[in-house]
């Protein structure tokens, strides 16, 4: 198949899943084109399979914001007529779903071809840029309009159709992590140079935004270093991380944490990691505490969203109320002052991502796509 995936280039995980999705299509024979304003961060590697076509947004003075929907759409019309894609699949409904509508008008007009485009929910698509009032007609117009429609969890399905009119079925097919990427071994010399005195190492991973609730990590992290020897890791970037690096100075635990900024190699940093917090207000599915699962690091997180779909209470992980910080550090202190859970909840944490491994994930994406391949009816 010729697949066309439209999607945000940027380490948030509808642009990581979209990326990975991509490139394990292409090692299984497909045809991958990934159409977006620059190069994703996860497509670091040479495939045949493999093509990046990039939307030029001209600039004018005319335009105080610049028209990407209409540059986006131009350039997938022009990939599906020139590439002859069997398919579209856009990630993140907005702009992505009424760009792709659009751009399907316009091939059906000029060469009299219906492609069949599929729409992935990711999250905050849904749950807040979309239920904005001054987006929603086009959300939900858009996404009627598409072939198929997934979500990355029930949880996600069930608030779209909650917040929006959708009229048709809402499939799960659930994110997905490349075990075999993440499940490495600990790099020593990186471990003894975190944590040279055998500390114990916390770790959070996000775009620093407000709804992942960073600053409940510096609280959870300051009660764990009350009660035994750690290290804290952040990784990633954003608003937040101004306010997360103030906290752990005025709460005196600013010289064990390091903040690490963006990381495009984070299996090596997850590694070392025997706890992830993710205390965010909410997560579709949250794929960061996936990828923490299958590198062996217990998270320890929210209830909110998808969350309780993957991390299971007391077995893989913990999980407490949004911003109850003391449940939270409780789960920390008793799971990292005993090594003997904490290996056990380690393995069954790496047994849980398994089922959730790309290997079993893909081939429900190419059942899909087969399922609408050469929609030729134009009437259709």
């Amino acid at each position: 198949m010729r697949i066309g995936i439209v999607c945000y280039p940027t380490f948030g995980g509808s642009g990581v899943l979209a990326t990975e999705l991509g490139k394990a299509l292409a090692d299984e024979g497909h045809q991958v084109h990934f159409i977006t304003y620059q190069q994703p961060v996860r497509l670091n590697i040479f495939n045949a399979n493999i093509f990046y076509h990039e939307v030029r947004v001209p600039t004018y003075p005319l335009f105080d914001y610049p028209p990407y929907e209409v540059a986006l759409a131009s350039t997938m019309v022009d990939v599906i007529i020139n590439h002859d894609l069997d398919l579209l699949h856009v990630h993140y409904a907005i702009p992505h779903a009424s760009a792709a509508y659009m751009a399907k008008q316009i091939v059906k007009q000029k060469n009299g071809r219906n492609i069949p485009v599929i729409t992935t929910l990711h999250g905050t698509d849904i749950t807040l840029v979309g239920k904005d009032k001054t987006y929603e007609p086009v959300v939900t117009f858009s996404i009627n309009q598409s072939d198929a429609i997934t979500a990355v969890s029930k949880n996600l399905r069930d608030e779209t159709y909650r917040f929006f009119a959708i009229e048709k079925e809402i499939e799960v097919i659930y994110n997905f992590v490349d075990v075999s990427r993440f499940n490495k071994k600990p790099i020593d010399p990186f471990r003894k140079v975190i944590a040279p005195n055998g500390e114990k190492i916390l770790m959070h991973a996000s775009n620093f935004r407000k709804v992942k609730r960073v600053t409940d990590v510096i609280e959870v992290f300051a009660a764990v270093q009350q009660k035994l020897s750690a290290k804290l890791l952040m990784v990633g970037d954003g608003p937040e991380r101004p306010a997360c690096e103030e906290l752990a100075r005025e709460l005196g635990i600013d010289e064990h944490v390091r903040f690490l900024g963006k990381q495009e190699q984070i299996e090596d940093i997850l590694a070392v990691s025997d706890v992830f917090l993710l205390p965010s207000e909410y997560e579709s599915f949250g794929l960061a505490a996936l990828e923490a699962m299958a590198a062996r690091s217990v998270v320890i997180s929210t209830n909110a969203g998808g969350l309780s779909e993957i991390n299971i209470q007391g077995e893989t992980g913990y999980m407490a109320d949004v911003g109850d910080v003391a449940t939270m550090s409780k789960y920390a202190i008793d799971l990292l002052s005993d090594d003997v859970l904490l290996n056990k909840m380690k393995e069954a944490a790496y047994q849980q991502a398994l089922l959730f491994d790309i290997k079993n994930i893909i081939p429900i994406y190419e059942a899909l796509y087969g399922r609408f391949c050469r929609m030729d009816d134009v009437s259709a």
